[in-house]
């Protein structure tokens, strides 16, 4: 909630399904937590492409018309937050272009870090860029590829990119899934029949019953097509270094990632946040909805009731669009409502899964107060967040973020008017989603740490 972090995107494809196209727009939908700002669906039946993309969310952008016309039993989707490229339709994914081998669509979830000194070199060649996404350098890069067919173009060209990817291309007959080489996004493959499935989370596989395969590891490349599947390395097998996030915050909570149950993990980050900092309160409330299994761990350790405190107004719209601080103020009171009854007269553990800007957290504390809480202890199930990140999540600037404009916690927690405030460590967050102490890069930390664990090219 008091995010100003936000996931880029999700992508989901379809392999040999005669309704591919129908799979795609329910796979995009159990996705639609990654990314709510545009959506779009390229299918292909074999000879040519038919494809739609509209700004909104995956039920505003789709009808059953619009559906029925993508015909064919290959099909890519794509649901979008911009961090690479503004909120334009232009920008929206899957991207669909015409090259010298025939129709090519990139769906890509991540964020490339050598994007503007690949974007230069490509328009000292000559090339003339349509968005101002770094997913368009893809195709740029495989139309321009020295290898003459799209399997042996496409597994080249991932080379010479960095930085995060989760990526579905597509060609008339072809589908290339791959995945960047330090494995920062989440990719699934499932099958359906002989129908095979990838998807940036289980939970879409879930929600049209295919049954999970396995996971793309890091720096591998999967060609599928009527031959069947090639696989093949465009990076040496080394640690997956997965961003943590996924696990406190952007995945679904019945989502599974590298065989760990997502709302396993948030319950342990709370059970552990109860243990490192615990508090005398009368009663445990979350601030929804991905902070609730944090709040359901941190009760069941300390012995204190959850209750819910807070709802959550699932109609509202996103308060950072508010163009005045007293609209955003009540933008956040549409969203959010204090249960009086649970919260009067109370000590109130206030459990969240991150503080970036501090301003939300601010307005939430008072809300509880207004209900006539006697104490508010915040508790935050992720560690200090003193780093942007640069591979595809929306984060303010290393100035802007809270944890770097004041010296401690006591002071965080005096600026957000709670009577206490403390974070989950680092140690805390790497046990619970079971990574050795001594070998931190398995998972990405950088936000907490400023370890990033590529090159970054930054100017």
């Amino acid at each position: 909630m008091d995010s100003g972090m936000q996931e880029k995107c999700g992508v989901f494809g379809v392999f040999n399904h005669p309704k591919a196209s129908d799979l795609t727009y329910y796979g995009l939908h159990a996705l639609q937590h990654r990314g709510q700002e545009s959506a779009g669906i390229v299918a292909s039946d074999g000879k040519s492409f038919r494809h739609h993309r509209g700004m909104g969310l995956v039920t505003q952008v789709f009808s059953r018309e619009i559906l029925d016309g993508l015909s064919g039993n290959m099909a890519i989707g794509h649901v979008r937050y911009s961090t690479s490229g503004a909120s334009l339709l232009q920008n929206a994914q899957p991207l669909v272009f015409k090259y010298s081998e025939g129709d090519l669509a990139v769906a890509h979830n991540g964020n490339l870090v050598n994007a503007a000194i690949e974007r230069k070199v490509l328009q000292q060649q000559g090339a003339i860029f349509q968005t101002t996404t770094d997913t368009e350098i893809i195709a740029h890069l495989i139309a321009r590829s020295s290898k003459k067919y799209f399997e042996r173009a496409g597994p080249e060209v991932l080379k010479r990119i960095d930085g995060s990817f989760a990526l579905l291309i597509m060609t008339d007959k072809q589908m290339l899934v791959a995945l960047d080489r330090h494995g920062l996004r989440p990719l699934s493959l499932g099958k359906i029949g002989e129908s095979i499935i990838a998807a940036s989370e289980t939970c879409a596989l879930e929600a049209v019953d295919a049954k999970f395969w396995r996971d793309v590891e890091p720096g591998e490349w999967l060609i599928i097509d009527e031959k069947g599947i090639q696989t093949g390395r465009f990076a040496e097998k080394g640690d997956i270094s997965l961003c943590s996030f996924e696990f406190v915050y952007f995945a679904r909570p019945d989502s599974v990632i590298h065989g760990r149950s997502v709302l396993s993990i948030r319950k342990e980050l709370g059970q552990i946040l109860a243990k490192e900092h615990p508090t005398q309160a009368d009663v445990v409330v979350a601030v929804p909805e991905s902070s609730v299994p944090a709040a359901m761990g941190f009760a069941q350790q300390s012995g204190i009731p959850y209750e819910m405190g807070i709802i959550k107004n699932p109609y509202a719209g996103r308060s950072f669009i508010e163009p005045t601080q007293e609209l955003r103020d009540l933008a956040v009171r549409l969203k959010l409502s204090a249960v009086r009854e649970i919260l009067e007269d109370k000590r109130v553990v206030l459990v969240d899964d991150s503080i970036v800007r501090g301003t939300t957290s601010k307005r939430i504390v008072q809300l509880i107060r207004q209900a006539g809480a006697k104490e508010v202890h915040v508790r935050i199930s992720s560690p200090m967040v003193k780093n942007p990140c640069f591979y595809g999540v929306d984060m303010p600037t290393k100035e802007e973020l809270f944890a770097n404009k004041h010296e401690h916690e006591r002071a965080m927690g005096k600026v957000i008017g709670a009577d206490s405030l403390a974070f989950l460590s680092t140690e805390g967050l790497l046990e619970a989603v079971d990574v050795d102490l001594a070998d931190t890069s398995s998972r990405c930390i950088a936000c907490f740490s400023g370890a990033y664990p590529t090159k970054l090219y930054l100017k």
